[in-house]
């Protein structure tokens, strides 16, 4: 319990843990978090993990994940547990999960993809071929989206609107 005098518990909000070592701030970038929003918000990094050698660790007070940006953790950091806090108690833990299908968010890298054509109203999609190291396919034009674009896609999508 090394990590607990680390950093304070929280009231109430998201611990988000298992994060891969040096992904913390990749998944702030993705929840659009920088620091002025008004949360309270604790990044461990690099801390010993049994599981993971080290690992990273973002507690958020007063925020809770939505499903989508839950799916979306789960493509950066697919070693993550969400932990709901309430009144300083764990009330729910969940690990992510890659789903099977990806839509909507990621864009495929072919610019001759069907789905990069302005004309047709087609949202990107992309099964899952690997989970470690994350590849994805795309149900269109067959080209392969790597864990590196993946994680370049997410971040900048989110560090732009931020």
């Amino acid at each position: 319990m090394e990590e607990s005098l680390l950093v304070r518990k929280i009231r109430e909000g998201t611990v988000i843990d298992h994060i891969p070592a040096g992904r913390a701030l990749d998944v702030l970038k993705l929840l659009g978090l920088t620091g002025k929003e008004g949360y309270t918000i604790a990044i461990v990094m690099n801390v010993p993990s049994k599981k993971l050698g080290r690992k990273d660790i973002v507690k958020v007070e007063g925020r809770f994940l939505s499903p989508e940006e839950v799916d979306e953790i789960a493509l950066i950091a697919p070693t993550a547990t969400i932990n709901i806090v309430k009144d300083y108690a764990v009330t729910l833990k969940r690990r992510v999960e890659v789903p099977p299908r990806i839509e909507g968010f990621l864009r495929c890298p072919n610019p001759s993809c069907i789905t990069n054509s302005p004309r047709e109203p087609l949202r990107p999609r992309f099964e899952v071929i690997s989970k470690v190291p994350l590849r994805l396919r795309c149900s269109y034009c067959g080209d392969e989206l790597s864990e590196e674009e993946v994680v370049r896609q997410l971040v900048g999508v989110h560090a732009r609107s931020g």
